[in-house]
């Protein structure tokens, strides 16, 4: 069985996150499957220093047409 391979990116929100790996990536998001691992979350009553949001990029390979 092949293993599945993934970047990890992270952001203050999952959309920044997304925004980040598709420009370090750089591709465009129909290429790309995103699955958000976790939500951000705020520090004590909603200052920063909570947890950044993270997701996981897998590179969509084009099948060959035979």
């Amino acid at each position: 069985m092949k293993a599945e391979s993934y970047l990890e990116f992270e952001g203050n929100t999952p959309e920044e996150a997304i925004k980040k790996a598709l420009k370090t990536l750089k591709l465009p998001r129909n290429q790309v499957l995103i699955e958000v691992v976790s939500e951000e979350e705020k520090g004590l009553f909603g200052m920063p220093g909570g947890k950044l949001a993270k997701i996981r990029v897998r590179i969509i390979k084009e099948q060959k047409k035979p």
